[in-house]
């Protein structure tokens, strides 16, 4: 059976409430928008749907009445969207509607969209004031997870977004399929009561998450007689080399910003994170406080030897990318950390415009000891908490849901991850491989850019990420061995997976974590440029726990248990 249900005035006062706590998060985001009150459920009232279904969502979803479906939908239809639109997009299109990508996915699933996009950088406003008012979209692309307060639960208490479990099993063959055969992706995406939330961006592959690393000018490498740095001694040697022998002004040189926490050398010590925390697990697997630790100290101390000897820049902590580029494309600096195609690659083919035997290598994540195996390394989040849910507002569930499920559809995988057959790319023994009109784009737009106007796999979306694709995109020899170079076995082992506080705990942990932040940005830069003494480190220290630093433990770890018990 399946009925209309009208939202009570008691969920829009709930959904005020989130709206006005979420002003409070600090994360970067993806979202969506606008139709009105009133869904169509099946069997589930979506304010209590949690309580009112835990024994069935507590398991991972079996396909009930739902099989493959026939695309495009007989029944057609126009639903709402509302997400972020990437700035790749941006560039060229003002709708992603607009791309060659927005009209095929209407084109082959039979449904008309409204795609509706956040002003830049104004996300997290728009998004407060469709939850507060109640003009919810029929889709909404978010980070749930870390950006609204108390996770995808709460989201679903508060009559925001639905729970999935009955949807899935019954119009969502495809989805259903995927997260039978990978029980890890199945864990990730339900809520700590068991409840399907949205339809997830997966990055299908291991190889797809390790996406940031050193990497080092392997012909001064060549020219000099020396090996890739593969300690933090040899960095050192490789630095001081390139200082002395190479005139290099800035031999390390990276945004401090981006990096700080997810630099080789920060992983050295077995202080480096990823997916924008500074929460590690420990050996014990339980969530430790990265500066916090004593590699933390060894990790400061280092980069404060370096900067006293000239071998790290001295603008690193206003550096930007722009002027990254400029110091490693022109030799004032030799080493540097970021992603692959969008710094290692930029930079050789910008350089290698004027300066032919420009050559840069992928470093490995270094050790403190000869011979030793790295234990941490930057590794991303398979599931990077963006995903598409769908609201109470949606009129027709069951469109919204098939339309989703396309994604994870052999059809729907080759459309986000290449686009459109004979257009954008062309099937080549067995495989996908990209169009000459992407490779090399008729009105000289960047790669990422032209990959934009056809596909989402450059960005995210409601897909599982192809490895083919990144291979593609990681053009260059040499760029191309970033993965498999950056890549650390352990390394999701000391990885604090997408866990949900409650909304009481979020508020809590929000208002700590924003002060440890803060004091930990300021003193790390402090002890690198040596305005504050080692001698005050145990301070340094006093004044964490000052801040409540073992209650942000205990919420975090709560939160933990509760995401390995789902």
């Amino acid at each position: 059976m399946r009925r209309n249900l009208k939202k009570p005035v008691a969920l829009l006062t709930a959904a005020l409430t989130a709206a006005s706590l979420l002003a409070g998060c600090g994360d970067s985001s993806e979202e969506g928008a606008g139709a009105d009150a009133g869904t169509q459920v099946n069997e589930t009232d979506t304010a209590g749907a949690a309580a009112e279904t835990p024994a069935d969502s507590a398991e991972t979803v079996e396909t009930a009445g739902a099989e493959a479906g026939t695309y495009p939908l007989a029944e057609g239809g126009t639903l709402t969207y509302w997400l972020q639109l990437n700035p790749n997009v941006s560039a060229n299109f003002t709708n992603l509607g607009d791309t060659e990508l927005g009209k095929a996915w209407q084109e082959q699933t039979g449904v008309t969209i409204q795609f509706q996009h956040p002003a830049a950088g104004q996300e997290k406003e728009q998004f407060n004031l469709i939850v507060a008012d109640g003009s919810l979209p029929d889709i909404m692309e978010w980070q749930w997870v870390k950006n609204y307060p108390g996770g995808p639960e709460k989201a679903i208490k508060d009559g925001v977004i639905i729970p999935l479990n009955d949807i899935f099993k019954e119009y969502c063959p495809n989805i259903t399929k995927y997260l039978a055969e990978n029980p890890d992706i199945d864990k990730m995406i339900k809520t700590d009561d068991g409840n399907y939330f949205a339809f997830p961006f997966i990055r299908g592959e291991d190889k797809l998450c390790y996406t940031v690393g050193g990497f080092v000018r392997q012909d001064w490498l060549e020219e000099l007689g020396m090996e890739v740095p593969a300690t933090v001694d040899e960095w050192h040697d490789v630095l001081t080399a390139f200082k002395e022998e190479k005139g290099a002004e800035a031999p390390l040189c990276f945004d401090w910003t981006n990096f700080k926490d997810s630099n080789p050398i920060a992983f050295a010590f077995k202080v480096g994170t990823a997916n924008g925390t500074q929460f590690i697990l420990d050996d014990q697997g339980k969530v430790a406080f990265a500066p916090a630790q004593e590699g933390y100290k060894d990790y400061l101390m280092t980069l404060n030897q370096w900067y006293n000897e000239g071998l790290l820049d001295r603008d690193i902590a206003t550096l930007n990318g722009d002027q990254v580029t400029a110091k490693m494309t022109s030799g004032k600096a030799g080493t540097s950390v970021g992603w692959a195609a969008s710094r290692m690659q930029l930079f050789m083919t910008s350089a290698q415009q004027s300066d032919p035997g420009y050559e840069l290598v992928a470093t490995p994540t270094p050790t403190t000891e000869k011979g030793a195996v790295p234990e941490y390394g930057y590794v991303e989040n398979q599931f990077p908490d963006v995903s598409a849910a769908i609201t109470t507002s949606c009129k027709n569930v069951e469109l919204a849901a098939k339309f989703l499920d396309y994604g994870y559809s052999e059809a729907g995988h080759n459309m986000f991850n290449f686009g459109i057959e004979g257009v954008s790319y062309e099937m080549k023994n067995g495989k996908a491989e990209y169009s000459d009109i992407v490779i090399n784009n008729p009105d000289g737009w960047p790669l990422a850019q032209s990959l934009a106007k056809y596909i989402r796999a450059n960005y995210n979306g409601p897909f599982v990420q192809d490895l083919n694709y990144l291979e593609q995109y990681l053009q260059l020899p040499a760029v191309k061995e970033c993965p498999s170079v950056w890549a650390v076995p352990d390394a999701r082992k000391h990885t604090v997976p997408n866990i949900t506080p409650t909304q009481e705990e979020s508020k809590e942990l929000a208002t700590i974590t924003n002060e440890l932040g803060t004091y930990v940005s300021e003193m790390s830069l402090k002890f690198i440029f040596g305005t504050e003494s080692f001698d005050n480190w145990d301070k340094y220290i006093e004044t964490l726990q000052g801040m409540k630093l073992d209650r942000a433990l205990e919420i975090e770890n709560a939160a933990l248990e509760r995401y390995n018990a789902r």
